[in-house]
Parts: structure tokens; C-alpha cells; sequence
């Protein structure tokens, strides 16, 4: 078995930065998963690319873009029909600043 790339200081770290309690057995598990996902990754880097165009799609993509045309838009008024709060002419949202 190959050692891990990863340590369990790294899956701490990772645990904390995402907010997550993690258990020790939760911590051994993802240590064994994201190490072969790196380990993989690894592999990877081994294939020769140079031929393969960089944007390059397996499936055949079609734009969805529709056409950019000029329509009306809604008044003041229409826009703030529905508004939880409303001031001047404007939405009125709570203050965010401390």
C-alpha cells in the first residue's frame, strides 16, 4: 500500500476551514480518499498532452445563447410592486454596516 500524500494535520486542516467537526474515524476516512484522489492526480500527470487542444469538448456543444434584442423594461414602480419594504422609490433593506 502506498503511503498517504496527505497527513492527518492536512484533514484537520481541512475540517476546520470548512467548519466541520470531524471524528476520528470520519478523519481516516477522508485521509484515504483524498490521497487517492492526489494519488490519481498524479497519474494523470503522467500522459502525454501535448496533442490535446485545450479547449477541447467531448460532447458536441451547441451555444444557447439567445438573440440580444432590445425589449421593454419594467417602470419603477412595476419593480417595487412586490418589494418586502419600500422607501423613496427604492428597496429599503436592512443596515449591514457595523
Amino acid at each position: 500500500m502506498k503511503s498517504n500524500i496527505l497527513s492527518e494535520k492536512d484533514i484537520e486542516k481541512v475540517g476546520k476551514l470548512s467548519r466541520l467537526k470531524l471524528t476520528p474515524e470520519e478523519k481516516e476516512l477522508y485521509l484515504k480518499q483524498l490521497s487517492s484522489i492526489l494519488e490519481f492526480m498524479e497519474q494523470l500527470k503522467e500522459l502525454n498532452t501535448e496533442e490535446v487542444l485545450p479547449t477541447f469538448y467531448p460532447l458536441d456543444l451547441k451555444s444557447v445563447w439567445r438573440k440580444d434584442c432590445v425589449t421593454s423594461s419594467l417602470s419603477q414602480e412595476e419593480a417595487l410592486d412586490n418589494a418586502p419594504a419600500k422607501e423613496r422609490g427604492y428597496f429599503k433593506v436592512p443596515r449591514i454596516i457595523e
